[in-house]
């Protein structure tokens, strides 16, 4: 019977404090024109800062070959990155970005596309009898 009663008073207990809380500052609705006043860093801007860039990975054990380099003045941002595409060809993207252009890309490819030769599957014969199980 303890029990009962204990979670009795659990339940209405909990019901209470959320009573309670429901019109504090914490959980009630937001009040209007008198919210408590935020304090709030100063917004700093700084001009654009010239930077550059790159990376690179060439691993002939994995066949892994990619890499990127990018500069900016500030102003305009240049760049290109390279991939070695799977049929042994190399992509290479060079590009361009300002806030005037946007961004323009052009793609290029060296090497010849190679694809391995197609050999046909052979198959089994197909089953003169159906089985029959039994």
């Amino acid at each position: 019977m303890f029990e009962r009663v204990n979670g009795v008073l659990v339940i209405v207990t909990a019901a209470l404090v959320n009573y309670a809380l429901a019109d504090s500052i914490l959980y009630g609705p937001p009040l209007h024109g008198h919210a408590l006043p935020h304090a709030h860093a100063p917004v700093v801007h700084h001009p654009p800062a010239p930077y550059d860039y790159g990376y690179g990975v060439a691993d002939a054990y994995t066949g892994n070959d990619f890499g990127h380099s990018e500069s900016s003045d500030g102003n305009v941002v240049k760049g290109s990155y390279h991939v070695l595409l799977p049929d042994g060809r190399k992509q290479i993207v060079t590009y361009t970005a300002d806030h005037y252009n946007g961004f323009q890309a052009q793609v290029s490819y060296e090497g010849t596309a190679h694809y391995p030769d197609h050999v046909p599957i052979a198959h089994g014969h197909p089953i003169a009898h159906p089985p029959v199980y039994g």
